[in-house]
């Protein structure tokens, strides 16, 4: 893999890059490597999730309550920060990444970030830790609500049926059949792009990539020639 891009200018703005996509098209994946490749922050959604989850359970705090947990959210700090192997997460100021992969962990941020006033204080906080660029972030509704004004968007596809023969081929018969993968994954795109809040779908301004036919080392080429071309187009 390449080396972190220096910027042109110290004083310069370091760019904000948004990936979009539906489950199961490596979004994480190429986030990561776009993040290594040149020099970005990746703000991890999902991890901030699961530090706060794992707030609410050692506060006991029940997680169907969601006035108890928007009280707490007042009380949290969570940030994220590079280090040697990827992000660290920090909540409250301590360094909580090994504990966020706990499966509890991971079934109780779930639970959490159905809620409205959650997902609005979440997104406040991504929007806070990306106000001064030199990020990446990957979702559903990042560059149409979270970033709208970021430097680089890239919508990353996949037919389902591509992604759920992925999805499966990571995780192994303890998914199910490929069949019931891909059937899964189409009943969440459905419920993805038709929700009344921040419904998936492409930024106007979004560059479409589609990985049907890529190779993962095709895929991560493609994504950073466009983060490339779109840095040296604003330089």
């Amino acid at each position: 893999m390449s080396s972190p891009v220096p910027d042109s200018a110290s004083s310069q703005r370091r760019p904000v890059v948004a990936i979009d996509g539906p489950a199961g098209a490596g979004k994480s994946t190429i986030a990561r490597q776009i993040a290594l490749r040149f020099g970005l922050l990746n703000l991890e959604s999902g991890a901030m999730y699961r530090a706060f989850a794992l707030k609410a359970l050692r506060s006991v705090v029940a997680l169907d309550d969601q006035q108890a947990l928007v009280a707490l959210s007042t009380t949290t700090s969570i940030s994220l920060v590079q280090g040697e192997n990827g992000n660290c997460v920090l909540l409250d100021g301590n360094n909580v990444t090994a504990d966020l992969r706990n499966p509890e962990v991971s079934q109780a941020a779930s639970k959490v970030s159905v809620y409205p006033p959650i997902r609005v204080w979440m997104v406040s906080l991504q929007q806070k830790l990306g106000e001064d660029g030199g990020v990446v972030m990957e979702g559903r509704d990042i560059g149409t609500v979270v970033f709208p004004k970021a430097d680089v968007k890239i919508f990353l596809d996949a037919d389902p049926e591509v992604r759920g023969q992925r999805r499966f081929d990571q995780m192994g018969p303890a998914a199910g059949s490929s069949e019931e993968v891909i059937r899964d994954l189409r009943e969440r795109d459905q419920r993805d792009r038709n929700r009344a809040d921040s419904p998936l779908k492409p930024a106007e301004d979004a560059i479409l990539l589609d990985s049907s036919h890529l190779t993962l080392e095709e895929t991560v080429r493609a994504a950073e020639s466009i983060v490339q071309e779109k840095i040296s187009l604003e330089r």
